[in-house]
């Protein structure tokens, strides 16, 4: 008989092991753990048993993954992508239930031995079938970095759908287990519930969860940070239990009330441990519960789940994403990328066996197929792009005609800066050029411009430059500089992944709204990013300099030694109304602080303060008497000083808390 840390300590070494094996393939985790929940189960080694105790932990695997979906629950990433959510991820969800529930009814019609099913068993299926790993595509996509290509932004936003459409489905699955004379009764009390309990949870929830987790985050500590997270996720998830709904639907609920609160990205931090081990422990469970002989038994119609499953959700996704005015090409990459099942496939299943609604010898054949698909998408993705040039002929031929012109124009030129983007600022760098008869090469997504340009005899041609193929063919190899000339942070650092692996000699400047992305393109291989904001204000300051008597020679070297400097003294500035946008949280920004007389740092030194160990930096001291003071660590403060402080909002908080009340 195995005691508790025998049992612990099995899991965490089958986690390990399922884990690291994954790795070595380049596969997600999550697989390694069903792979190892399939072999240490009851119906395999048997070296554990299925144990209750062990299956409710796990469930808050589920728990804390719905509350990380609620987290990234945005309303302006919703209507910024709104057609893409709620016109293309709503019909894929809705179709996929409707026909899934038809095909599963008609299936039980002429393989009645192998598939006897109801119509609630087939609606729950529907549900199941509806979802797509967005585990497994998204980490895909950003390593491929495709998150914001044309296929891309469709793939993320049937994938928010996705998410969206668990939380009716949590509710909607156990009302469907219901005894067939209680099923509308059922339904009807399960969607009041949950209306009401939403309803009072929403309305004025976020106020009062701001209020609470300042009040809490004034404390300075970090376990009772951590343990008011766990309050509030568990807190919730119990409310809903105990109203007749699931603890999924409560986290969730958490999630999207801490989303819009400045603590939304400390908070995603602190839970991600929880939310890791918790979800794989889950994952282990459910690869227990698969029954390899059953499925070995029962592999034609494994095999026949898989080929169905797959190869609707490809046809149907990809007519739909076709229908909604995307290229064949794109199309059938939005449906190769979605075909496989989901994460939270596998959790409403196993919510659907909970309920008695899938039987064994159906629950161990779909599970399997499941799994499969899951285990072939990398795969698949890996050979996309074949799969698309071979199967849509206008996209291989628009490619090879795009790549044919490029390389026909960059033929003869050499030692050439190649252009990426030729909006305004491209256009107006070439005319630069030119003045100095250096040759150049653009490269455009707009045909229009293309056409008016290539006619007015500038160097230009229709391509993505954030594709190998196009810079290739643009003579990569031979330029002597790059530019990107438009504002896309994704696009930028596909441009620069591609320009290190082929030609890393080869300088590469960028173009970039702020500072906000300008470490992490400097850290991608960035020869020089220009900051718009940062650039324009350093021109405003040249001339009012000038025009004020300042020598010309003092003024170029004072715009110099800022960008020399990586514009250190103009990082961060005070943020008003119009500057609270939901990306603003994590630009640098200003505050200034006034010590009070009785302040418990007045006569300490600035040094002990040690507010760079929480991310924020004195940009300047301001004495009582309203003159600027010098300042070091060494520097005591006095009563009546200001300190301006530069970080990031949450930062500066915190800094704020400890400076006025120690």
């Amino acid at each position: 008989m195995m005691n508790s840390l025998d049992i612990a300590l099995l899991y965490l070494l089958a986690a390990v092991l399922g884990v690291v094996g994954c790795r070595m393939l380049k596969l997600p985790p999550m697989l390694g753990y069903l792979v190892v929940g399939v072999l240490i189960g009851p119906n395999a080694l048997a070296l554990a048993q299925d144990s209750g105790g062990i299956r409710y932990l796990a469930e808050f695997g589920v728990v804390f993954l719905m509350f990380v979906i609620g987290l990234e629950f945005s309303l302006p990433k919703l209507r910024a992508m709104k057609r893409h959510v709620f016109g293309l991820g709503l019909s894929q969800v809705a179709l996929t239930v409707l026909l899934t529930t038809a095909a599963s009814l008609l299936l039980a019609l002429v393989l009645p031995t192998w598939w006897n099913v109801s119509w609630q068993i087939a609606v729950a299926l529907g549900g199941v079938m509806a979802m797509s790993s967005t585990a497994i595509v998204i980490k895909l996509m950003a390593e491929r970095l495709e998150l914001e290509s044309e296929h891309g932004k469709r793939v993320l936003g049937i994938l928010l759908f996705q998410d969206l459409a668990v939380v009716p489905l949590l509710v909607l699955i156990p009302a469907l287990g219901a005894a067939p004379e209680n099923l509308l009764p059922a339904l009807g009390w399960a969607l009041f519930k949950a209306v009401v309990l939403l309803g009072v949870l929403l309305t004025g929830g976020q106020r009062l969860m701001r209020w609470w987790l300042t009040l809490v985050a004034r404390r300075k500590s970090d376990e009772l940070f951590m343990l008011n997270l766990l309050l509030i996720t568990l807190g919730l998830a119990w409310l809903t239990e105990h109203a007749g709904l699931s603890l999924a639907l409560g986290a969730f609920v958490a999630g999207m009330l801490i989303s819009e609160t400045e603590y939304k990205h400390q908070v995603e931090t602190d839970i991600r441990p929880f939310h890791d081990v918790l979800l794989g422990l889950f994952f282990i469970t459910i690869g227990m519960t698969l029954d390899w002989r059953l499925v070995l038994d029962l592999w034609p119609l494994v095999l026949l789940l898989l080929s169905l499953s797959v190869a609707f959700k490809l046809a149907l996704i990809t007519g739909l994403t076709r229908a909604f005015g995307a290229s064949m090409g794109v199309a059938l990459r939005t449906g190769l990328y979605l075909a496989q099942a989901g994460e939270f496939g596998l959790v409403l299943l196993t919510l659907a066996g909970q309920n008695n609604l899938v039987p064994p010898q159906l629950f161990n054949p779909i599970l399997a197929s499941m799994v499969l698909s899951m285990l072939a998408t990398p795969f698949v993705i890996m050979y996309t792009n074949d799969i698309v040039t071979r199967v849509v002929g206008s996209d291989w031929l628009m490619q090879s005609v795009q790549m044919t012109s490029i390389a026909r124009k960059a033929i003869n030129t050499d030692k050439h800066v190649i252009i990426c983007g030729y909006g305004r600022c491209g256009q107006n760098l070439a005319r630069l050029l030119e003045a100095e008869h250096i040759p150049y090469m653009a490269l455009d997504l707009d045909p229009d411009r293309v056409r008016q340009a290539a006619a007015a005899g500038h160097s230009v041609v229709y391509g993505d430059a954030a594709r190998l193929q196009a810079l290739m063919a643009a003579g990569l190899h031979r330029a002597s500089a790059v530019v990107v000339t438009y504002l896309d942070t994704a696009s930028a650092l596909k441009v620069l992944h591609h320009t290190h692996e082929q030609a890393v000699n080869v300088p590469v400047v960028v173009r970039t709204v702020d500072d906000g992305d300008l470490e992490k393109l400097r850290q991608a291989g960035a020869t020089e990013v220009v900051p718009e904001a940062i650039e324009a204000s350093l021109m405003l300051a040249s001339h009012a300099l000038a025009l004020v008597g300042v020598p010309m020679r003092r003024v170029i070297r004072v715009v110099q030694d800022q960008r020399d400097a990586r514009y250190s003294l103009l990082k961060g500035y005070f943020h008003g109304a119009d500057d609270d946008g939901a990306d603003e949280i994590e630009h640098e920004r200003l505050n200034t602080v006034t010590l009070p007389a009785a302040g418990r740092h007045v006569g300490k030194t600035l040094g002990s303060l040690a507010l760079e160990a929480i991310g924020v930096r004195v940009a300047s001291l301001r004495r009582a008497s309203g003159q600027p003071a010098r300042f070091d660590d060494d520097t005591v403060l006095e009563s009546g000083d200001t300190l301006v402080l530069s970080g990031k909002a949450p930062a500066l908080a915190l800094a704020e808390d400890k400076l006025l009340t120690g």
